[in-house]
């Protein structure tokens, strides 16, 4: 017999997605150029050389989304907004055609009974901003958009996110090289890294002041991490791992300053000093603005494992896969315990006042048989699975209060193009037309009984 997990009155229940991976329309109604513009467009950057010019058109097809939506039962959608179709130059003469595109959208969710929640920057950075992140100013820059979005949409949404991601928007975009711009260079990631926070604590306060009663968070994507073994070696892999991944960026947000543990690790690996140039006095407060709630992403866990031959570097570390594991098409492990781990770590070890799971998906290609339908049931699984594990979490006193699934649709994943499908809808990117999945309908019948069974 099947046990039914409840969840809390009010939990908000919704779908993400990014304007970059879904809107298409890369270049109309006076939009500037973004850096994944640019970058999709460098031959070799993208699987199949593959770009986001069109995707899944929802810049002409939102109206047909917010019906299906509405048809599905979804209650919230979070949507980011391309800074470039504002400002296209990043600063200075604003776009009117983007805000009007916002504004119809956000119009159009009301409409249909749909909370619009709004991130504000989700990787499209104008290319027009010189030095992207690497730069000061673009932190500035950050806070004119953010003062003109606000303006424009705050008598009507209410929910704020600053920045998705910004490990991705640091690490992977200036350190690893597959994010655009695609640099490899760890001094540059760690500098676009403190940018990033300081856009976000500078854009905070004009939020509030231009959003009355508005909710503000930042969407992060911890990953739990542990070692391989018990030896020295996996444990300091772990440490390293840790520090790069969750503690480098958390830390400061939550008033503590960079970890010093990992300040160490950078001076000896040369890409730190004691008080870099690019941080200023009182930019560690600004960075550590209380927030209402914080986002997070969960896709996996870390297993980490050192590098014998060279044990004093953890930096040189390798991730593992238990043998049994279940993947995903991505590659990545299936863990719902993960988790579980990982909501109760932040809790404990940072205390945010309120939690909502802003991305939690998997990717698996299940496409529409002749009927149309799509029987995705791994994806299924895993909802299920991933949802009785949250339902346990908010019963153990963890505290949050909504769930957000990646993906609405189908769409353009980054540097592995149109390789992977995270949609609970199947997009045909050829007709653009929209198949709901099982996972579709399934999640409409947990959102609403407000439960989920095991």
């Amino acid at each position: 017999m099947s046990r039914v997990h409840h969840f809390p009155k009010g939990f908000l229940w919704g779908v993400s997605t990014a304007s970059y991976q879904i809107e298409g329309a890369a270049h109309e109604d006076g939009k500037g150029e973004s850096i994944w513009d640019a970058y999709t467009h460098t031959p070799g950057k993208v699987i199949n050389n593959e770009n986001g010019d069109v995707a899944a058109d929802h810049y002409h097809l939102w109206r047909q989304d917010i019906a299906l939506m509405k048809d599905l039962g979804y209650r919230t959608y979070r949507f980011s907004i391309a800074w470039p179709r504002i400002l296209p130059a990043g600063t200075g003469k604003m776009n009117e055609p983007g805000l009007v595109f916002y504004d119809h959208l956000v119009d159009g969710l009301l409409e249909a009974g749909i909370t619009p929640v709004v991130t504000l920057y989700h990787w499209d950075l104008p290319v027009a901003l010189s030095g992207g992140w690497l730069n000061r100013a673009t932190a500035d820059a950050f806070v004119e958009y953010t003062d003109v979005v606000t303006r424009r949409l705050g008598d009507r949404v209410k929910m704020w996110t600053t920045l998705n991601e910004p490990f991705c928007a640091s690490f992977s975009s200036y350190a690893f090289g597959y994010h655009a711009p695609g640099e490899k260079n760890l001094a540059h990631a760690l500098q676009a890294g403190h940018h990033l926070l300081l856009a976000h604590g500078l854009a905070v306060p004009v939020i509030r002041a231009n959003v009355p009663l508005a909710r503000v968070s930042i969407v992060v994507n911890p990953a739990p991490t542990i070692p391989a073994s018990s030896s020295v070696l996996d444990r300091e892999a772990c440490r390293f791992q840790d520090g790069l991944t969750n503690r480098w960026l958390l830390d400061p947000l939550f008033g503590r300053d960079y970890p010093q543990d990992m300040r160490a690790d950078f001076t000896r690996m040369g890409v730190w000093q004691d008080l870099p140039s690019y941080i200023k006095p009182g930019d560690m407060q600004v960075i550590s603005v209380p927030l209402d709630l914080l986002g997070v992403n969960y896709y996996s866990r870390h297993i980490v494992a050192g590098d014998p031959d060279h044990p004093d570097q953890p930096e040189l570390s390798h991730g593992v896969m238990p043998p049994d594991a279940q993947k995903t098409d991505f590659g990545w492990e299936v863990y719902p315990q993960g988790f579980y781990d990982l909501l109760a770590w932040l809790k404990q070890t940072y205390s945010p006042k309120s939690m909502f799971i802003a991305e939690n998906g998997v990717s698996y290609g299940d496409g529409p048989d002749a009927s149309g339908a799509v029987h995705d049931l791994r994806r299924m699984d895993f909802l299920r699975s991933h949802l009785v594990t949250l339902a346990h979490a908010i019963a153990d006193g963890i505290p949050v209060e909504g769930y957000f699934h990646w993906s609405f649709l189908d769409n353009f994943e980054w540097a592995a193009g149109f390789s992977q499908r995270f949609g609970l809808i199947y997009t045909d990117y050829a007709t653009r037309k929209r198949y709901p999945k099982d996972s579709a309908y399934l999640y409409q019948q947990i959102i609403a009984a407000n439960s989920v069974s095991e």
